[in-house]
């Protein structure tokens, strides 16, 4: 199965061991637009309001594209700053986008409690819990 790993930068760190894991598993993993340029966001900020939306409408372009070529997306949701399993507002569309083209959507912990609850929900994730062997 092709997998697009989908989260917040700061689980970048995480994807490692998942994606080694899986690819173990014979799926072949793909890893979040800016994975190999974590800091591209925050050039872009320093460039201006204008050219961070650019970049945002960039990535959100070339996450519709990635997706659609996907069997599923694994979304990394660990803790941060003091949220439990978050789902920051990229990933949400993410998680969207797979929804509306039919891909499976896994959740790596269960979903947030918060105001996008019942909208995380209603995509019908499965929830993992950190076992990559429910990845099917």
């Amino acid at each position: 199965m092709k997998i697009l790993i989908i989260c917040s930068k700061a689980f970048y760190k995480d994807i490692a061991p998942i994606k080694e894991k899986l690819e173990e598993m014979n799926h072949i993993v793909e890893l979040p637009n800016s994975y190999y340029e974590p800091d591209a966001e925050k050039k872009s900020w320093e460039l201006g309001e204008k050219e961070h939306a650019k970049f945002k409408a960039r990535m959100f372009k070339m996450s519709e594209e990635r997706i659609a070529k996907m069997d599923a997306v694994l979304t990394l949701n660990f803790d941060k700053n003091g949220k439990q399993n978050y789902i920051g507002g990229a990933t949400f569309i993410e998680i969207y986008e797979a929804f509306m083209k039919n891909k499976k959507i896994y959740l790596y912990n269960d979903i947030p409690k918060g105001m996008l609850y019942d909208e995380i929900a209603g995509f019908s994730p499965t929830v993992i819990n950190g076992n990559l062997n429910l990845v099917k």
